[in-house]
């Protein structure tokens, strides 16, 4: 069999496959309706493809198909058969370069490429050893580590299936993914033993090994055993390998190298099958994408590993600094310790979410609050210069380097000073928190988006693009796209700006629902367009902004849809909000929110209208303070430009001590907001301030 190139899958306009490159802005004449503006001012797409019409009710009308203007020729050959044979290539180029570290004392300790292979061959070894056969099922559970890595490349060794546990998620959720996976071995941190140990008398007598790393947990590793499991530590699973040589079973690109379970905000997850060539796909366009923006990633450099990698996001990037021959070194799994792990690794590149970005802005921006005069005024002077001249087109490197070197350098060193590109993913950036970033990370910021169903690094905005601001950029080169009408919201692909669900096509599109075959049916089409559930609109410069979610769309009773991501990700500019959830129905003309303050901004309007309270529990539930606070969020809102029905009309002030996160069920391991469960969490509020406002 020939070397696999990884070519998307045929157009369904195959009539029409003429590529026309879309001519720059700046040559455009003036032109009336989005669908010319498009195609005559957009520099980083091409059109493959000319709009569809509706088909009836069951077929919706969408616009052109477009593929970035760098993969205008086709996407990326992949010469590789699995990620293992990616992964053995960059062990034969590179034995000696440190590939997985940890943290030990002050730095980091390292296993070379050619170690890391080793152990990698010596737990497929021993997986063969306890039974497993190619296509079998292997869960993972815990905090990023090199185990949890040299686990899942055993797994790509020997044709297994990778199955994360989510290492945040509880008993239930455990047992129903090792059940629904039919997984027989369980790779698991000692910490999360004794959770796992519950779980295996309710999975049907499916596991049959479990191998832990770390100390050790005797109890957990009794309880194991008696629900007829054989218990090894991963220093007795390498010796049962060693022991034991089994030859590597290859992988083709079309076997499954993982089923990883989606979150979700609702329900069970689902079991998402990405193949070998799914991830490839990826990574070779990752790598495309790098190359052709001269971002500049080799082997020198390094990847900090902290967000899960049970989430396709850390998994696609670290599988591409491992196809680099770089280095990954693994936090150690404190969030509370993540700033001295950054400082001791000193990464190249920073990959995170906005709940991150929002903290590291939020303290920043408190030191500078709390300065003397002449550091605010001076860091204010440097900002808001910098970001002009970033505006205006500059590099990062150029817009202010004598601000760069005397304020925002010690910024940057909060990163470890070497960060060369930052990357938000999982959910939107506030457009504020982006700027800052730009301005004082002293690199390049760029946002993508992605879904598990396509290996996450679908779009990423072109670095140093200043038309790309709050935007996820174009297609990535493996990928085509269009936008889908959604006419019950009035998105319309043609419109001025084009705006609808975002539709994908190409290699690193999932392969389908594990057992679900009516739930892949839904949104996978037979001709390969996977329906993302995620409206966005193209900009003039050919990039795509998302600007919400299909299921968080809803309409009020005076029938005016809300897009309501959009709308908290404008409150969120103000600096008093640490979080907030917007709530609305069809039974009800206005909205009204839950405010997680910043406590000190609470104090500080608590001061300002007066208050005599002691601390800021009483804050939150003064009415005046209240008042205060919503009047800032309103005018936030009007220089956001929000519509009139789509302003806050009442808000419950919840403690900063009672964030929403993944532990009180409230957001999902990826951050978002869990709409339902804060909802039946808020009901009663909810319920108070609709009754205030009908008495008001």
């Amino acid at each position: 069999m020939g070397k696999w190139t990884g070519q998307l899958r045929p157009s369904v306009h195959s009539a029409r496959s003429s590529i026309r490159t879309v001519r720059p802005p700046e040559k455009a004449a003036a032109q009336t309706g989005a669908a010319e503006m498009v195609k005559q001012g957009a520099s980083y797409l091409v059109e493959v493809a000319g709009p569809t019409p509706a088909n009836g009710e069951d077929k919706p009308a969408s616009g052109p198909v477009y593929r970035a203007a760098i993969a205008k020729d086709g996407p990326p050959a992949i010469p590789y058969q699995s990620l293992y044979e990616m992964f053995q290539a960059s062990v034969q180029k590179f034995p000696d370069n440190n590939c997985l570290g940890r943290r030990e004392g002050a730095g980091y300790s390292w296993l070379t490429y050619k170690q890391t292979s080793e152990q990698v061959a010596d737990i497929g070894c021993a997986l063969v050893k306890v039974g497993l056969q190619p296509h079998g099922r292997v869960g993972v559970y815990g905090a990023n580590s090199p185990e949890w890595m040299i686990a899942m490349q055993a797994c790509n060794r020997q044709n297994l299936y990778c199955v994360p546990l989510y290492d945040s998620l509880g008993e239930h959720a455990i047992e129903y993914i090792v059940n629904h996976s039919e997984s027989t071995c369980v790779f698991t941190q000692s910490e999360k033993f004794s959770t796992l140990a519950k779980s295996l008398p309710h999975v049907n007598d499916l596991v049959k090994t479990v191998v832990y790393w770390g100390k050790g947990d005797a109890a957990a590793a009794e309880a194991a055993k008696a629900a007829g499991a054989a218990v090894y530590s991963f220093e007795e699973f390498l010796q049962l390998g060693k022991d034991n040589a089994a030859p590597p079973s290859p992988p083709k690109p079309e076997d499954l190298c993982t089923i990883m379970y989606t979150s979700g905000t609702t329900g069970d997850p689902k079991g998402v099958q990405l193949t070998h060539e799914n991830v490839m796909a990826a990574i070779i366009s990752l790598q495309n994408f790098v190359a052709k923006y001269n971002i500049g990633l080799d082997d020198t450099d390094v990847f900090l590993s902290f967000l899960p990698l049970a989430h396709i996001f850390d998994r696609t990037a670290e599988e591409l600094y491992l196809h680099l021959g770089a280095s990954i070194g693994y936090w150690r799994g404190d969030i509370k310790g993540l700033m001295e792990d950054t400082g001791a690794l000193r990464p190249t590149m920073f990959c995170g979410v906005p709940r991150v970005f929002d903290r590291i802005y939020a303290g920043v921006m408190q030191k500078v609050s709390e300065g003397s005069f002449v550091k605010k005024a001076l860091f204010n002077w440097g900002y808001q210069r910098k970001l002009h001249f970033l505006n205006k087109g500059l590099t990062y490197d150029k817009a202010a380097p004598l601000f760069d070197k005397i304020v925002f350098s010690k910024i940057k060193e909060k990163l470890g000073g070497r960060v060369k590109l930052v990357v938000s993913g999982g959910a939107p950036l506030a457009r504020h928190v982006e700027d800052f970033l730009k301005v004082t990370m002293c690199c390049r910021v760029v946002q993508g988006y992605g879904l598990t169903e396509t290996c996450a690094a679908s779009f990423i905005a072109v670095p140093d693009e200043p038309a790309h601001a709050g935007t996820v950029g174009p297609p990535q080169p493996v990928l085509e796209f269009k936008l889908e009408a959604v006419p019950s919201m009035n998105y319309d692909p043609m419109a001025d700006p084009p705006r609808g669900e975002v539709v994908v096509r190409g290699s690193s599109v999932f392969a389908g629902y594990y057992k679900a075959q009516d739930k892949t049916d839904e949104v996978l089409e037979k001709d390969g367009w996977f329906h993302t559930g995620d409206i966005g609109e193209i900009t003039p410069t050919g990039a795509l902004r998302i600007i919400d979610r299909m299921k968080n769309i809803f309409k009020l009773s005076q029938g005016e849809y809300i897009a309501v991501e959009k709308v908290e990700g404008i409150y969120k500019m103000n600096s008093a909000v640490e979080q907030i959830w917007v709530y609305g129905n069809s039974y009800e003309s206005q909205l009204v929110a839950v405010v997680v303050p910043v406590a000190s901004k609470l104090r500080a309007i608590a001061a300002q209208v007066g208050s005599k309270n002691t601390d800021v529990e009483q804050d939150c539930r003064d009415e005046k303070v209240k008042k205060e606070l919503l009047a800032q969020l309103t005018a936030t809102g009007k220089e956001g430009k929000l519509k009139g029905f789509e302003m806050v009309r009442a808000i419950y002030i919840e403690s900063p001590s009672n964030l929403f996160s993944v532990e009180n069920d409230l957001l999902t391991p990826t951050f978002k907001l869990k709409r339902a469960p804060l909802q039946k969490r808020y009901q009663a509020e909810i319920d108070a301030m609709y009754a205030a406002l009908k008495k008001a």
